[in-house]
């Protein structure tokens, strides 16, 4: 049955004489869905059985657990293992009847938390169950102690997040206040909230700046049992579990062992599944979809398939320009080579039909742009007219349809236009400059699937003498190079869950075309930072959203990137052996803490 909202309760004020809000759910804009007498999340199970071992695979590796300090590469589910002072909601998006829920956080550690109005500072009352898994409690001075790291030693996108959080301090064990450098906002709010903490008595004879395969100390539902560096990594089920019977976490986390091996390449970890050695797969190559899932287990029933409507945010996917290199100042440069990339043709030859062409920056919210501009983009737009392209202002950004032959020579054509303008012309069959240097476009990527995907691309590039390909590297050398902005273009993508907020400085803000590891394509403009200025800055979701469209269009009509696609569908697979909530949560969330092992269908498996 649908929980409907109410009025939150409110709680007697404990911190100063300010008039102020003390609640245990929050949100950037408008009303939490739920209140307090939510028993559990709809999503969730309090009956389903406990226990079980699952098996996951995962193509990259890890060299470190220590994910606050920019050194090495942390395993992506790291997460298991923490608490936050507030979660969030796993009906994130338009999600069934029950509405939009990105914005929203809910009291974890955090009892409640108490703000004034002006919203200068937060103070977090931590509920006093709350402990770590050595049984010690979690106090105030572990949350000082973890801003102090992120603004220390954090790469630059999670510094970045904190930037209106000036401080914390302890008012006592059980309350950690946050200053913000701002009045008027939620933003630095709601990333306070997202804090996890770190554990001060387990840290103080440990160097937290190193890199380290040490399992931390932690909160959360799942410790580390076992790890083997860029191998395998186990997470166990934490029995005593602090926040079991709390409704943010009750009739979550039902499998008792969770182990991660880690593969070299897709085909191996595929070899794996088909082997009945792993036990779910998101799918994410479309030919293996379509052409090799016809095996054994999948013909006798051991193995479900299901392809879902995708609600996730997917950002924007593609080849990313590294500004610092001098062909690619040129915004005509730019757009030639992206003009060059024949979406039609791949996906009638590579991609099966299955996806999407990447039009947005915010893919599948609500912040992305379409259309041409409204007037209150325009509004904005228009105080920014001289650091912008005309086309922002009176066209709809389409990226190029070509006839999906793979020879589109209106698309050469255009590219070979845009080239001459901005001082390149063929010679020779060589695409050069009045100094003779002959432009190169080397792709980089750390996936061996996407080699494949490119090569129509790097194709129709060498077609008008463009010295074009791609070089594949491992997770060390992708993360130096991307540092050390020693590439032409990556490929990649750039994610955001709703709405916009301060990450955008670290992707886009020139304050960061500096800075390892942050603003990787080496933006400096103008507009681009007063865009991101605004989002973070703003106070209604209209603004909000005036500004984060404008931006888009901003982003997507200078071409600094070549948009590729995205799966507006998701491809799952799995061994028939687990039990699944009636009403599940949303993509975003993922389903190893919903779903449980089902003893029936196990056992028939086993047989």
């Amino acid at each position: 049955m649908r929980v409907l909202a109410m009025a939150l309760l409110m709680l007697p004020l404990a911190v100063s004489a300010v008039e102020t809000e003390t609640r245990w759910a929050v949100s950037e804009y408008g009303e939490p869905l739920f209140d307090q007498s939510m028993p559990h999340w709809p999503y969730a199970t309090p009956d389903a059985p406990k226990g079980g071992r699952v098996v996951l695979a995962e193509v990259d590796n890890f060299d470190t657990l220590n994910f606050y300090v920019l050194k090495g590469r942390w395993p992506s589910t790291i997460g298991l293992t923490l608490d936050s002072l507030m979660t969030k909601s796993g009906l994130r998006g338009t999600y069934q009847d029950y509405g939009e829920e990105f914005e929203s956080r809910y009291g974890l550690i955090a009892d409640s938390v108490e703000y004034p109005e002006d919203l200068s500072w937060a103070v977090f009352n931590i509920n006093p169950a709350a402990r770590y898994h050595d049984g010690e409690p979690i106090v105030a001075e572990d949350f000082v102690f973890a801003l102090d790291t992120i603004k220390t030693h954090a790469r630059p996108f999670v510094k970045a997040a904190y930037d209106e959080v000036e401080r914390a301090e302890a008012l006592d064990s059980r309350t950690v206040k946050y200053h913000f450098s701002t009045t008027g906002s939620m933003k630095p709010l709601m990333v306070a909230a997202d804090s996890s903490p770190l554990p001060v008595h387990y840290w103080r004879d440990r160097d937290i700046t190193k890199a380290s395969l040490e399992p931390a100390l932690a909160s959360g539902p799942y410790r580390i049992s076992s790890v083997d560096g860029g191998r395998q990594i186990v997470y166990e089920r934490v029995d005593d579990y602090w926040a079991s019977e709390l409704a943010v976490a009750k009739g979550l986390y039902h499998l008792d062992e969770i182990v991660v091996d880690y593969y070299k390449d897709p085909t191996a970890a595929f070899e794996a599944f088909k082997a009945g050695k792993v036990d779910f797969r998101d799918e994410f190559s479309v030919k293996r979809w379509e052409q090799e899932y016809d095996f054994p287990r999948v013909e006798q029933g051991e193995i479900v398939r299901e392809a879902r409507v995708s609600r996730l945010p997917s950002g924007m996917s593609g080849y990313f320009f590294n500004l610092e290199k001098p062909a690619f100042k040129d915004r005509r440069v730019r757009e030639a080579v992206a003009a060059l990339y024949d979406f039609e043709a791949i996906q009638r030859s590579l991609l099966f039909g299955q996806f999407s062409r990447i039009k947005s920056y915010f893919t599948n919210t609500e912040y992305a742009s379409s259309g041409l501009p409204s007037e209150a983009e325009l509004a904005v737009l228009e105080l920014l007219r001289d650091n912008l392209p005309s086309e922002v202002f009176d066209q709809a950004f389409v990226p190029r349809v070509s006839d999906g032959s793979g020879r589109d020579r209106r698309g050469k054509r255009h590219a070979l236009a845009l080239l001459k303008a901005a001082g390149w012309e063929q010679r020779d069959g060589e695409m050069r400059n009045a100094e003779g240097e002959q432009l190169s476009v080397q792709l980089m990527t750390g996936r061996a699937e996407r080699v494949r995907l490119a090569t129509p691309f790097i194709d129709s590039l060498k077609s008008v003498g463009i010295d074009a390909g791609i070089r594949l590297i491992d997770a060390a050398q992708w993360q130096s190079s991307i540092q050390q902005k020693e590439f032409d273009l990556w490929v990649g993508g750039y994610y955001f869950y709703p709405p916009p907020d301060q990450l955008l400085y670290s992707y886009f803000h020139s304050r960061n075309a500096d800075t390892a590891g942050g603003n990787s394509s080496s933006i400096r403009n103008p507009a681009v930072d007063t865009l991101i200025e605004n989002i973070v800055s703003a106070r209604d979701k209209p603004t909000l959203l005036a500004n984060a469209r404008a931006l888009d269009r901003v982003l997507l009509w200078n071409h600094y990137a070549v948009p590729t696609y995205f799966r507006d569908r998701q491809f799952l697979a799995w061994r028939d052996r687990f039990g699944r909530p009636d009403t599940p949560p949303s993509i975003a969330v993922g389903w190893l803490s919903t779903w449980w092992i089902d003893p029936d269908k196990d056992r028939a498996l086993a047989q």
